[in-house]
């Protein structure tokens, strides 16, 4: 196990990760608004009280503000940094109410999609520089090895020399994609499909609940059946510029789908509240990867960027997907929903993250060991 890094690491490494990708989201806005001819007449690194900024020649105030938990555009005509609509402004040339409808749900869309294409960039990045991770002899990977004690498979009646083709009918090509259609659903029902002498065979389970840790003892619940290959060597392909693209693209497919499962999972009561990140952790981690070197920094923040850019499409007001939401119903109606309503609405959806954001940071607070060493020394 590796040794906590010093305390002012988790400080910095929130820091460089959170404040480039804010500002970066927030600037997919501000110069899609640029390009649409609306005034911008804030753009803040942060929240609440400024800590230091200067106005350009446009007349849009840059500012650096006390609370590095994210950041905003204010555009002309709206009522705060939420860009709730004011009801009481007049609709000018420049405002952002006075654009197209088409123009606004892009300058809105343009935040969470900056943050794609630097998940994106950063993914296809390390896949030209470092390669992709790919195993040699893959089919034969497929074919169980060897059983743990706890096995569920080999309870079920499965047996070294079997040769896994499907779970739950979907077929897998080696073993890290048996391991990814397992360990996302702990304690599920499932059908694990093999070859045995040359027939098919079915096999009824429930995966095993697994606890696991990292290298800092940071811990998670995995789906497992207990079983490894017997064959299969990693290997580090070289990928060319060209590939990376298309592979980034899939890997990051590949991650949001494992997030909507697990937020899913959440939802339903399959996974406890306590596994989703607030702030704290986030900055825990930021330091912990920040400390493997820069690889490992900038692949966390990678991932990262791809949590902002899922969060804002949520249709939740005051988010980006809330304003998008208002903007399809505008379409559907052929005029705004009223100011009331969508006043009451952005208040609600304030509201409702944060309270969230209590929720997950007490949650942080309360279960890193980090915080109680720390305080407790």
């Amino acid at each position: 196990m590796f040794e906590s890094p010093p305390f002012w690491m988790y400080l910095v490494g929130f820091l460089l990760l959170l404040g480039p990708l804010v500002t970066l989201h927030e600037l997919g806005h501000y110069l899609v608004a640029r390009w649409f001819g609306v005034r911008s007449e804030a753009f803040s690194v942060g929240f609440g009280k400024e800590i230091a900024g200067y106005t350009d020649r446009h007349g849009t105030r840059w500012k650096l503000s006390a609370l590095p938990l994210g950041g905003y555009v204010q555009f002309r005509g709206d009522m705060n940094p939420a860009s709730i609509p004011d009801p009481n402004a007049s609709v000018e040339h420049g405002s952002f109410q006075d654009a197209a409808l088409w123009k606004r749900a892009l300058i809105v869309a343009a935040g969470p999609v900056a943050n794609l294409l630097i998940t994106i960039a950063i993914f296809a990045s390390l896949f030209a520089i470092y390669g992709k991770p790919s195993i040699v002899a893959a089919e034969d990977s497929r074919i169980i090895g060897q059983f743990s004690e706890t096995s569920v498979a080999a309870s079920a009646g499965m047996e070294i020399g079997d040769r896994i083709i499907a779970i739950d009918g979907v077929p897998v090509e080696d073993f890290d994609e048996i391991r990814g259609e397992i360990a996302l659903y702990p304690s599920k029902d499932l059908i694990v499909t093999a070859m045995r002498d040359g027939v098919e065979r079915e096999f009824s389970m429930t995966t095993e609940r697994v606890e696991v840790s990292d290298s800092f003892g940071n811990t998670s619940v995995i789906g497992q059946i207990g079983v490894g290959p017997s064959d299969g060597e990693y290997v580090i392909e070289p990928v060319g510029v060209f590939e990376s693209v298309p592979l980034a693209l899939a890997h990051s497919w590949d991650v949001l789908e494992m997030m909507l499962t697990g937020l899913k999972q959440v939802v339903t009561g399959e996974r406890s509240i306590k596994e989703l990140g607030g702030p704290v952790k986030i900055a825990k981690y930021s330091g912990e990867q920040m400390s493997l070197g820069l690889v490992a920094f900038v692949n966390f923040a990678a991932l990262i960027s791809l949590n902002l850019a899922f969060i804002n499409f949520l249709p939740i007001p005051a988010l980006d997907g809330g304003h998008l939401a208002f903007y399809a119903a505008e379409a559907v109606r052929r005029k705004p929903v009223g100011p009331v309503a969508t006043e009451w609405a952005y208040r609600t959806g304030i509201a409702v993250v944060l309270v969230f954001m209590v929720v997950v940071t007490v949650n942080d607070v309360t279960s890193l060991a980090f915080f109680g060493s720390l305080f407790g020394s």
